[in-house]
C-alpha cells in the first residue's frame, strides 16, 4: 500500500535546478522535492509521496488528515498513550 502525507513547508530552495523544500511532519523534517508543485508557498500544505510534493492542499483538509493518522495510532496502542512516532503533530 502506498500512503501520502500531509506536511507543512517551512523552506523553500533550488538545488541542481530543482525546486526543493522542507516539510514539516508533525516535527519530522524532510527535504522533499516540489517540482511537481511549482506554485507552493512556505506555511502551505503539500500531499508528499515517497520524497516528492504532489498537490497543495489548505490547511483545514491536511488538519483533517493528520487527525486521521492520530486516531489510527493512538487505536494501534490500545489507548497506552505511548507514541510509535507516527505522525504525533
Amino acid at each position: 500500500m502506498c500512503l501520502a502525507v500531509p506536511g507543512v513547508i517551512i523552506e523553500k530552495s533550488v538545488e541542481n535546478g530543482l525546486a526543493m523544500g522542507r516539510v514539516d511532519f508533525g516535527g519530522t523534517v524532510v527535504s522533499v522535492c516540489l517540482a511537481y508543485v511549482p506554485e507552493s508557498e512556505v506555511g502551505q500544505y503539500v500531499i508528499v509521496h515517497a520524497g516528492f510534493a504532489l498537490n497543495v492542499v489548505d490547511e483545514e483538509e491536511a488538519q483533517k488528515t493528520l487527525a486521521l493518522w492520530r486516531e489510527i495510532n493512538e487505536s494501534e496502542l490500545g489507548g497506552t498513550g505511548e507514541s510509535n512516532g507516527a505522525l504525533s503533530a
